[in-house]
């Protein structure tokens, strides 16, 4: 079975990495989908991404839960990705249940996953512990 997540993935931490490993544990393939770097503008300000999709590429291929990273500036291009990679469950945040979800009505699955307390991007960046 193939698995996907998605997400912008800007500067990772350990929630990601639990949702990649949970992600990877419920198939055979995890192929993991990220924001181009405009999509990420228009999605959360100017100033970010913090980390261009090449270096996020680049860490996300190094993680041994993932086996493809592709990228996508769009929801059609999203959708596309997800009929040509024939997945099977989708692997999205809990904070998610009960929204529309791009993708929903062209996989077999979606499964919600936890964020776990205390690792947030957002909070990460506006601490200026990475910076």
């Amino acid at each position: 079975m193939t698995i996907w997540t998605n997400g912008c993935y800007d500067v990772l931490h350990r929630g990601h990495v639990e949702l990649f490993e949970y992600a990877a544990s419920l198939g055979d393939r995890l192929v993991v989908g990220i924001d181009t770097d405009e999509r990420v503008r228009e999605a959360k300000g100017e100033t970010r991404p913090f980390n261009t999709l090449e270096d996020r590429r680049y860490l996300l291929k190094s993680i041994s839960f993932i086996d493809e990273v592709v990228s996508y500036a769009t929801n059609e291009e999203l959708e596309n990705l997800l009929i040509e990679n024939k997945i099977d469950i989708m692997v999205i945040g809990s904070d998610w249940k009960g929204k529309s979800i791009v993708g929903e009505k062209v996989v077999k699955n979606i499964k919600f996953f936890d964020r776990i307390e205390g690792y947030s991007t957002t909070r990460i960046l506006e601490s200026g512990v990475c910076g």
